[in-house]
């Protein structure tokens, strides 16, 4: 029997799940413009362990999304998996964040290609089968009329970039799944437990997320 822990903070949704051989128990979230993350994240892994009715000595691994996303979240996300780690001397599994927004998709056919915004006409992306294998590796790309336009079958479309890429992507065989825009840890509890299996972890010490491009900061305009 194994517990896994699934820390999701990649984007604006603040997700924890606990799993039992892949399988979700219980996920809070919490999707907010304000990046609440250093609030939740630690009050919601409390609440779930508690509600789940184990102990923090009854997991077996604790899962992160390791990127690409928000560099602070991120940061979050993975501090706070680094430390449950440390203390309880269990393995840490690195999760593909958007193979876990891929994998909130339930086609039979076609593409399935996650994106999450970068800057201005940027994202982050990666292109996965129907049944969820990898066929394209991350990019930071700038979306065009143009990308993507090699494919002929239909590619459905999740993440938080239709706003800005849907008046570009106008293509027939193009289709956005609105509705998901963000990567959860509901959906992490499976690909985790396969990593778990197979011995697929990090090393606690040394594992930094995958940024992917450098942190850029903005500084206040001079008055």
């Amino acid at each position: 029997m194994s517990f896994i822990l699934n820390i999701e903070t990649a984007t604006k949704n603040c997700s924890v799940s606990i799993a039992k051989n892949g399988e979700t128990i219980l996920c809070k979230e919490i999707a907010e413009e304000g990046y609440s993350h250093a609030e939740k994240l630690h009050v919601f892994i409390e609440e779930i362990i508690t509600e789940s009715g184990i102990s923090v000595q009854d997991l077996g691994a604790v899962a992160v999304s390791q990127g690409p996303g928000s560099y602070t979240g991120l940061r979050i996300g993975v501090s706070a998996a680094k430390g449950l780690c440390y203390a309880l001397n269990i393995p840490l599994i690195a999760v593909d964040t958007l193979e876990t927004l891929a994998s909130r998709v339930s086609v039979s056919e076609g593409k399935i290609i996650p994106m999450l915004d970068a800057r201005r006409m940027e994202v982050y992306s990666e292109i996965f089968t129907s049944d969820f294998k990898r066929e394209r590796a991350i990019q930071a790309e700038i979306i065009s009329e143009e990308s993507f336009s090699e494919y002929k079958d239909v590619l459905y479309f999740v993440g938080d970039c239709a706003e800005k890429c849907k008046p570009v992507l106008t293509k027939e065989n193009f289709v956005f799944l609105e509705e998901i825009k963000y990567p959860s840890a509901r959906e992490m509890s499976k690909i985790s437990y396969d990593k778990y299996q197979k011995s697929d972890t990090v090393d606690v010490a040394y594992f930094e997320p995958y940024y992917l491009k450098d942190f850029m900061m903005t500084l206040p305009s001079k008055k």
